[in-house]
């Protein structure tokens, strides 16, 4: 089978992710002696300055990982709660039935920089301004602008000139592709962080560089900065209601991941709190199905996506940071349920088997799009970039391995902090502004983000996979899990087969409209096209490669041997290794 690049295969470390900067300065920090969570540090960091439009300093990050000493997989939550004073009553008193998907309304507590922080001090090697110093020499020297990265700012430059003016500032004129862009107000953040990172232990000084963020200057910056009116897409402006005492009180945390057996693996996912565990109800649903049809067959991609179909539906009644029944929802039994559901002909979204519908899902409410910035971080339908998600796999020589799924803070979806060379993220417009749904907004609540990492282990190999994409992630990773796992595809070539999706359920972004179209890469056979025409979905040929940015990192302890893939969709990911 063609790939667009090999399957990559050594013993000393391998790094993926989703542009070549973050990957090389991963593989940077293995050869000066770090570890696994050294190097995903470290390209995470870097992401924070290469993708602005994909992630950034005021965003999220959830992740899982194991580590050499303990190969039990563990879950580190860097995803933020909504602020004090975000209450249903407060945003329902300005008129809003949905949270914006831009301004500073949407914002929840940055977790991104502390999670990083917190996995450096507990399981990383290297002192911080190792870790540090490749973001800050790119900030601050310059790196070439990606293509996408260009296309985002043109597409708002009117809302930055007229609205934003300290996004102005930073990101006007446009720059060209490859042309050098600096943002020497984050290389500042970032080099005082390191300078207060100062303690007797690399543990102390790490404690330090979280108290810089959390209730130090970073703290004190965001909270003046929230206090100013910005017109977000309400077509109103609004204050932000984060504040110091916001960061001061959140800190990171540990959590076991939600697990299942399919396919001969067990994949681990992030719990309810994200949309992960809708990859294993995917899985447990088509393990009822029994053999799958062949790759890339019409009843393979009919069999997929009408299982997506229930299981999102369920994910939109079920999840969010609450007392959530996966118990029940990944059991065999309401599996084999659901799984009778499945015909040969496709059938209407939002069928949730338990739970229940947010009254915005079902009775169609209209929210009118102003255009003021950019509230999907996501692929459109068609597959034409607006922004995106960050991903990041590493793996070592030692068996410490992470997965890690940054995003938020997008420079299109809130404007720059001039201060500080970021901006805040916009993740609470994932919260409904109604009572008694797992998923309601409430103070000191983590919204059910779409960020979704994983995991899976077999036999003494453990393989770390993800994507950006919004609401397609869980779709895609299950297509690329089938691939491998069912299929015999090496990584590369899972990666690389052709893609689809699903947007029949609502989507987690503003204005959370539900979709209607099977969407699907030009590459896959016309007489696929037309038989799934034939059975009913609403088939929407996307561009040949176009849908996920997918990569992958793997290592047998039987063998000592690591594999690594990447994307070459967006043609900006990229694997290292040796």
């Amino acid at each position: 089978m063609f790939t667009t690049r090999p399957e990559l295969a050594g013993t000393f470390g391998m790094v993926a992710s989703t542009h070549w900067l973050a990957s090389a300065a991963g593989m940077a920090v293995l050869e000066r002696g770090g570890n696994a969570f050294d190097a995903a540090a470290a390209a995470g960091f870097t992401l924070h300055v290469t993708e602005p439009h994909m992630n950034g300093p005021g965003g999220e990050v959830p992740a899982i990982f194991a580590t050499a000493a303990d190969p039990v997989p563990h879950v580190l939550c860097g995803q933020g709660v909504a602020p004090a004073a975000a209450t249903i009553g407060r945003f329902r008193a300005e008129g809003l039935t949905l949270v914006p998907g831009t301004g500073l309304l949407a914002a929840t507590v940055p977790g991104a920089v502390g999670a990083w922080l917190t996995l450096l001090r507990d399981h990383g090697t290297l002192p911080l301004r190792d870790i540090l110093r490749y973001a800050i020499e790119y900030a601050e020297h310059g790196h070439p602008a990606a293509e996408s990265v260009v296309l985002t700012i043109e597409t708002v430059e009117e809302l930055f000139r007229t609205y934003w003016p300290t996004s102005a500032a930073q990101w006007l004129p446009v720059a060209r592709p490859g042309e050098l862009v600096r943002n020497p107000a984050l290389a500042a953040t970032y080099r005082r962080l390191v300078d207060e990172a100062v303690g007797p232990t690399r543990e102390a000084q790490l404690d330090a560089a979280i108290r810089a963020w959390s209730e130090g200057f970073v703290a004190e910056e965001l909270d003046v900065f929230c206090r100013t009116e910005i017109l977000d897409d309400s077509g109103r402006p609004h204050t932000g209601l984060l504040t110091g005492a916001d960061l001061a009180a959140w800190r990171p945390s540990y959590e076991r991941p939600v697990r299942l057996d399919a396919f001969g693996w067990t994949v681990h996912k992030v719990g309810a709190w994200s949309q992960g565990p809708v990859l294993l109800q995917q899985l447990a649903v088509l393990r009822e199905l029994g053999e799958l049809p062949p790759a890339g067959s019409a009843e393979e991609i009919h069999r997929v996506v009408e299982v997506a179909k229930l299981c999102f539906a369920d994910r939109d009644a079920n999840y969010g940071d609450a007392d959530v029944p996966l118990d029940h929802l990944l059991s065999a039994g309401y599996a084999a349920e659901r799984a009778r559901l499945v015909t040969d002909r496709a059938a209407e979204p939002l069928r949730p088997g338990t739970g229940r519908l947010p009254a915005h899902v079902t009775e169609g409410d209209e929210v009118p799009v102003t255009g003021i910035g950019t509230g999907e971080p996501t692929l459109s339908p068609l597959g034409t970039t607006r922004g995106d998600t960050c991903h990041i796999d590493v793996v070592d020589r030692w068996g410490n391995v992470i997965s890690a799924t940054p995003s938020g803070g997008w420079l299109q979806s809130s404007p720059t902090v001039p201060s500080l060379g970021f901006c805040l993220g916009t993740r609470a417009q994932m919260f409904w502004l109604e009572e008694g749904l797992p998923n309601s907004l409430a103070p000191g609540k983590r919204p059910r983000t779409t960020l979704s990492p994983s995991l899976a282990t077999r036999d003494g190999r453990v393989l770390s996979f993800g994507t950006p994409g919004g609401d397609q992630q869980d779709q895609w990773q299950l297509s690329f899990l089938l691939n491998h796992a069912a299929h015999g595809m090496n990584l590369q070539e899972a990666i690389d087969a052709p893609a689809w999706h699903t947007t029949a359920f609502a989507s987690s972004f503003h204005p959370r409209a539900t979709g209607t179209e099977l969407v699907i890469e030009s590459r896959v056979d016309d007489a696929v096209r037309e038989e799934l025409a034939r059975r009913g979905h609403h088939v929407v040929v996307a561009q040949p490669w176009s849908l996920g940015r997918l990569s992958a990192v793997s290592r047998d302890s039987g063998t000592g041997l690591l594999h690594a893939a990447a994307n070459a969709r967006g043609m900006q990911g990229y694997a290292i290794g040796r």
